[in-house]
């Protein structure tokens, strides 16, 4: 059971409007390529080189990211930290007619690369993965090649490798590589052993799941007093006073014996619905509002679609860039007894078509 069911809200955001949204697009952090040097600076472990953008987590795996001059196409480049590691890579583009019309393959400059594996399934992304035999090769034809190409059939996407040499040389840097034989760009004599192991792992533990007798999403819960009471409730409530169903999503979640999670709508759009997150005792009383840490150190109080797992003690948000779903920002974090500690942080802050799944993750815990 979720606390917040998404499927019924959808049906809400139909009928709010843009106008309404408080929590969709630039304002939430995605941003156009004309805004990067001010995201680079709020972000240490990100960068934009021209056209490419690079991102590192907390174990200092990096992404770096290409994207079409025409049409809607990228690549991605990972690099997990430590001595051992090899690139990978992956491409993806929107075919006109929603598959891809012949086997995909990769062109730098006069330079083929056949063989790579398209993903399969009913609902698989249009994508393909370069085998790893082939990846470095790769690579290394993008950092010094002037044209690239993504084809499939006779359908063919150009990809700017303007900025992606500057990005994998800051990998290198990032990663402690300069001048040794695992180098993206900047080789050199020293050996692999000299390349930094990856940071730890943070690992979160997820306290035992409890009864949620009397609680959760069902229809005609209300408040208790004194969370209904708190400005920051009163204020959620006079931005959403123009929908009087929306009002009602209150859900509430028991989350040990002596709180009481609620979560109070927002803001609602197009294709975003926010809500703040309160606690108190089961009699209603000692309220405190949510914050959750993110992977910038800065406190978040309002999540965006999200939703509460009492089985898996997981709160999941998703919040869009835009409608496609292709950028914006995917956060999960884990009730461990004492608080909600980030359990997984993703951001695509470009909307070049890359599926949610490939976006580069900024924390990850086990």
């Amino acid at each position: 059971m979720r606390m917040i069911a998404l499927t019924a809200v959808a049906a809400l955001l139909a009928s709010c409007g843009d106008g309404q949204s408080a929590m969709a697009g630039p304002a939430t952090g995605v941003r156009g390529a004309s805004a990067g040097a001010e995201a680079d600076a709020q972000n240490p472990n990100q960068r934009t080189f021209r056209d490419w953008l690079v991102v590192c987590d907390n174990i200092r795996t990096c992404h770096a990211f290409g994207h079409a001059t025409e049409g809607t196409g990228w690549v991605r480049i990972t690099m997990t930290a430590g001595p051992e590691a090899t690139p990978r890579i992956a491409v993806g583009f929107w075919p006109e007619n929603g598959t891809f019309g012949g086997p995909v393959t990769v062109r730098v400059d006069t330079t083929t690369f056949n063989g790579l594996t398209a993903a399969t399934g009913e609902d698989a992304p249009s994508l393909a993965t370069v085998g790893s035999g082939m990846a470095r090769a790769l690579v290394d034809e993008m950092a010094r090649g002037q044209t690239m190409t993504l084809n499939a059939g006779a359908e063919t996407v150009p990809i700017s490798l303007s900025g992606a040499a500057a990005s994998l040389l800051w990998i290198d840097e990032h990663q402690g590589r300069l001048d040794t034989t695992t180098a993206l760009i900047r080789k050199g004599s020293r050996p692999a052993s000299a390349v930094p192991a990856a940071a730890p792992v943070p690992r979160v533990t997820p306290a035992p799941a409890v009864s949620q007798t009397e609680y959760g999403d069902q229809e005609g819960q209300t408040l208790p007093a004194a969370i209904d009471a708190l400005p920051a409730v009163v204020q959620c409530r006079a931005d959403t006073d123009f929908n009087p169903d929306l009002q009602r999503v209150i859900s509430s979640a028991r989350l040990d014996a002596n709180t009481v999670l609620w979560s109070v709508p927002c803001g609602a759009g197009a294709y975003n619905f926010s809500s703040a997150w309160f606690t108190a005792t089961p009699q209603g009383a000692n309220p405190r509002r949510v914050n959750f840490p993110t992977a910038s150190g800065e406190a978040q109080d309002q999540l965006v679609n999200a939703a509460y797992d009492p089985a898996t003690r997981v709160i999941d948000a998703f919040n869009k860039g835009r409608g496609l779903g292709d950028c914006g920002m995917a956060d999960s974090w884990t009730w461990t007894g004492q608080g909600f500690v980030l359990k997984s942080s993703s951001e695509m802050s470009e909307c070049w078509g890359v599926p949610s799944e490939y976006w580069p993750t900024t924390w990850v815990s086990k």
